[in-house]
């Protein structure tokens, strides 16, 4: 297996609510948030299609507050 790193992140409550979600939806596996926050990211990282732009829209629409999150 591969070494692990970890680190703090910060995110709204409606998005631990719904990662929350995805935990509780997936209990017969036993995982935690930090489980599915990786399997989300290796799977964006494994996508051909990161549209490293969107992020970066994405990152300063939220930054303006114009997002509807």
């Amino acid at each position: 297996m591969a070494p692990k790193t970890s680190f703090g992140i910060r995110i709204k409550d409606d998005l631990v609510e719904e990662l929350n979600e995805i935990v509780e939806e997936c209990v017969y596996l036993n995982t935690s948030r930090s489980e599915v926050v990786e399997a989300i990211l290796w799977n964006y990282f494994n996508s051909d299609d990161r549209h490293t732009s969107e992020i970066s829209n994405l990152i300063i629409k939220k930054r303006q507050n114009k997002l509807d999150r």
